[in-house]
């Protein structure tokens, strides 16, 4: 009889976590062949070996283009945003692009779309991603993320490598940021306190 792999080993064989495997099954992409006694989810070796086989195939043609905004109020420039890159997929040629729209902040990395994405990537499933700006992708960090798909075969082309985004959003991106550090500031001085009032009432009990 055919071993059965727990989701770990399996996750492990395609080189993914877990996490992946999960939403796998909910979007029907690959099912379980089985279930335990305790309902976890089991995978025969062969339905792993068929499905990495369609990975590889996969990872050679799919091209992602990525658009987005950061707020609602934006979403005209979201419009705007796919129709540019409309032209440009078809100026390079690029058939089949499939366009992802995204609304969300620059240096929110809990954007759904965007943590899918970059799991496709990991999972070698994306050749080619394209972006209006580098910082479509994300405000801080881009050239990690380059690495990142570089290294799992995907190249990313970029229409306009200049760092642009509406003053607004920059503006929202800056008040993120400041909101970030003061909470933090906030957090160190409340547990500067309450680390005094310890040692108070240690020193008391001496």
């Amino acid at each position: 009889m055919e071993r059965r792999l727990t989701i770990t080993e399996a996750a492990k064989r395609l080189g993914v976590t877990s996490k992946t495997l999960q939403r796998w099954d909910r979007e029907g992409k690959l099912v379980p062949d089985s279930r335990s006694a305790t309902n976890r989810r089991l995978y025969s070796e062969s339905q792993i070996a068929r499905f990495a086989g369609l990975v590889s195939k996969e990872e050679s043609s799919r091209v992602v283009v990525y658009c987005r905004v950061s707020s609602s109020a934006q979403k005209p420039d979201l419009v705007n945003q796919r129709r540019v890159l409309e032209e440009f997929v078809a100026a390079r040629g690029l058939a089949g692009a499939e366009f992802i729209e995204e609304v969300g902040g620059g240096l929110n990395f809990k954007r759904k779309k965007f943590l899918a994405l970059m799991d496709d990537i990991s999972n070698r499933q994306v050749k080619t991603l394209v972006l209006a700006h580098r910082d479509r992708l994300t405000r801080f960090g881009y050239e990690w993320f380059e690495h990142h798909a570089t290294m799992h075969g995907c190249d990313i082309l970029v229409l306009n490598q200049e760092r642009l985004s509406p003053e607004q959003e920059m503006v929202q991106d800056l008040m993120t940021i400041t909101h970030c550090f003061s909470a933090r500031l906030y957090g160190l001085r409340n547990y500067k306190k309450k680390l005094k009032e310890a040692l108070d009432a240690d020193r008391a009990q001496d």
